[in-house]
């Protein structure tokens, strides 16, 4: 599967993993984490960017926890109609990108966000894409968050550790986000392990 099919793959998504799937299932232990990281980190006036927002119980989360200035990317087109229905003051708002991530994140400014996040989203970036997590590190001020399942291997490429086609569909990319992101200039500062995902917390690394 290529980078175009894998993005086509997301763009239109319906039943499970879809943006009706999620809305469905409503915030959970890996919102309140990102809210956790965020409070310890920024004021409630940071801009914050979700990738792969999907309908945004994630970003939902923060904004009945007091953040406002929030941002989400999505290539589903789906996601922002579930979003107006469930989360209607998220949907009117929130700052929205249709988009695939690789499409729109040279277009923002170096450090114009506060926190930058994924929960499950980094891990279906192509091989082909890979040089997008240098846009990401470049548009990061202060908190980067990955919350993806990383395989077993503690260090490697999305080429060393393979791919797992999930349900015989789409692909998932085992990466280790520590490695990734210490060479764009990042450095860990905390990291958790959760029921299928790791959650890492990196900050821009010190000159």
């Amino acid at each position: 599967m290529n980078s175009n099919e894998v993005r086509r793959e997301w763009a239109e998504r319906s039943g499970e993993y879809s943006p009706d799937y999620y809305a469905y299932y409503g915030p959970d232990e890996k919102s309140e984490l990102v809210r956790v990281y965020c409070d310890s980190s920024v004021e409630p006036d940071a801009a914050v960017l979700e990738l792969g927002c999907s309908s945004g119980r994630h970003l939902s989360h923060l904004l009945e926890h007091g953040y406002e200035n929030l941002h989400g990317i999505d290539v589903n087109e789906d996601a922002f109609a579930v979003m107006e229905r469930t989360y209607p003051d998220l949907a009117e708002r929130g700052t929205f990108y249709l988009d695939a991530i690789e499409d729109v994140v040279t277009e923002f400014d170096d450090g114009q966000f506060d926190v930058v996040y994924s929960v499950e989203t980094l891990q279906h970036i192509h091989p082909d894409d890979e040089w997008v997590f240098g846009e990401l590190a470049r548009i990061t001020d202060d908190l980067l968050l990955t919350a993806e399942v990383e395989g077993d291997d503690e260090y490697g490429s999305a080429d060393e550790f393979g791919v797992n086609y999930v349900n015989d569909e789409f692909p998932l990319y085992y990466r280790n986000w520590r490695h990734v992101f210490e060479e764009q200039g990042f450095t860990e500062v905390d990291s958790k392990s959760l029921k299928r995902d790791v959650l890492r917390a990196f900050r821009p690394t010190a000159d």
